[in-house]
């Protein structure tokens, strides 16, 4: 049920409800920036701007990176590269006028890396604007589970060795699990600030609670 609630290529999902809704904080960010707006996702998928309306739409020039390309719909305004989110030196410095990012930071594996990708959002980008689910939100969103961030690692582990979590299948060995571990890590608001120093935070309400985080330099 909740993969149903919650699948983001599912138009009318709740997960894409939330998501078109901080796209209206994407396009605030936006509004004074002359068009066409220069943008790189890091870590982005066509799929998402096609379900945000603006695959097609010459006001923005959307370069999508991620280490796993498609390309399903070959969009005058899509450009396609394979790349790591902690090295963006194939781009110059401020080379777009936006780095966007969408639930990305927190599949960063170890601390360094995720500085790595802040540093190189700040360096390529005149702004940004980086979105991470919240740590402290009760529902973690990766294995489906309530309160699964706050358990310890040993139980984390064995659920993931005997059920299927979330977007996961059961897991054969503990070096599995710990791998999957190591590539989901939920950020608290002080982590997200400490990789983008001098950064607003935009938070993002859900039934009173905050959902998600957002990075923002202005």
């Amino acid at each position: 049920m909740f993969k149903r609630i919650l699948d983001n290529t599912d138009p009318g999902s709740k997960a894409n409800k939330f998501r078109l809704q901080r796209f209206k904080y994407f396009e605030e960010h936006l509004k004074e920036l002359p068009r066409p707006v220069k943008i790189l996702d890091v870590g982005g998928t066509e799929n998402f701007w096609v379900q945000m309306g603006k695959a097609g739409n010459k006001d923005y020039n959307i370069t999508l990176l991620n280490l796993d390309i498609t390309k399903n719909f070959e969009k005058d305004n899509f450009t396609y590269t394979r790349g790591d989110a902690a090295d963006l030196s194939q781009f110059s410095d401020n080379e777009f006028d936006v780095v966007f990012s969408n639930s990305v930071i927190e599949h960063i594996p170890l601390d360094k890396n995720r500085q790595k990708m802040a540093d190189e959002i700040i360096r390529t980008g005149k702004n940004y604007f980086v979105q991470t689910p919240n740590y402290y939100f009760p529902f973690e969103p990766h294995f489906l589970f309530p309160f699964y961030q706050f358990l310890p690692k040993f139980l984390k582990i064995f659920l993931l060795k005997n059920f299927n979590m979330g977007w996961y299948k059961k897991c054969s060995t503990k070096s599995e699990a710990e791998e999957i571990l190591n590539y989901n890590k939920l950020l608290t608001e002080n982590e997200l600030r400490g990789y983008f120093r001098n950064c607003r935070i935009i938070k993002e309400k859900y039934m009173g609670m905050t959902k998600s985080l957002i990075a923002v330099n202005n």
